[in-house]
């Protein structure tokens, strides 16, 4: 890996530069209750916090009413970190729903949040420390920053505007864009032409191995740079197998806060 500062900083939102497990919670119950429609409407004591350590399996948002689904059903955390996209799609088959309609809902249900209360919606997400303040720095610098994620866009955008933080429109690909991360880092490469250089950071070891296997991507004069940000919604697994893959630097909230000097070829702390 070169020490080269990079022409693109990719980042993941959520788990990277926010942590919304609070608000995901919230949402996820609220359209549980609505798709499922639960005599109780209080969830059970400890349903969150199990929630919490479980989300790194959640890789777009309709699975997350389908997880608390799962849990009330009786699955448990080992059978969910083990096989959870089985799981999953037992469910929304036997039950004959449909994916696409519960993303509907959950989207459809932060919008009238936000219309309802933007501030308590915004009370509920946490900015990772200092990472505001390092994307900052990132945006007064050469290197152009730019948040890929499978939330919607505007999501993100209503996020970081709260913090100071006003991306351009087109530095913000969410959700809607409708295509796997690496289409978007190869559509990048080709956009800013030979030379460039693309990090990536993601939460997701998944996402990474995806990119990985894009031969395009990540070799030549113009390539991506692999990062797991193991502050993020990531497993102690997950984190080992980062470790040994000489394709992915693991990477501390320390070091991203630091300046890219510093990120590569050290241990993470």
């Amino acid at each position: 890996m070169s020490a080269k500062n990079p022409t693109i900083l990719a980042l993941d939102f959520d788990g990277v530069l926010c942590n919304g497990l609070v608000e995901y919670f919230q949402t996820a119950w609220r359209t549980y209750c609505q798709i499922w429609q639960p005599a109780d409407t209080v969830p059970p004591e400890n349903l969150a916090a199990i929630f919490y350590r479980l989300r790194p399996v959640i890789e777009t948002g309709w699975e997350m009413p389908v997880l608390i689904r799962a849990l009330l059903q009786g699955k448990t955390e080992e059978e969910i970190l083990q096989g959870w996209q089985a799981i999953a799609q037992e469910i929304v088959t036997a039950e004959d729903r449909d994916p696409k309609d519960i993303a509907y809902k959950l989207d459809k249900t932060r919008d009238n949040w936000i219309s309802a209360d933007l501030d308590e919606w915004l009370s509920l997400h946490e900015f990772y420390p200092g990472v505001v303040g390092r994307l900052q720095q990132v945006i007064a610098s050469p290197t152009e920053p730019i948040i890929i994620t499978t939330k919607e866009g505007r999501f993100a955008r209503q996020l970081l505007r709260q913090q100071g933080v006003d991306l351009p429109a087109d530095s913000i690909i969410g959700k809607e864009s409708k295509r796997p991360k690496h289409q978007t880092l190869r559509e990048l490469l080709a956009a800013y032409g030979e030379g460039t250089s693309i990090w990536f950071i993601e939460d997701r070891m998944k996402t990474l191995v995806s990119v990985k296997e894009q031969p395009d991507l990540v070799t030549g004069n113009s390539r991506v740079l692999l990062f797991l940000a193991d502050w993020g919604y990531n497993t102690e697994a997950e984190r080992s197998s980062a470790a040994e893959n000489p394709s992915v630097q693991l990477l501390s909230l320390s070091q991203f806060n630091e300046d890219f000097s510093v990120w590569l070829g050290s241990e993470s702390s």
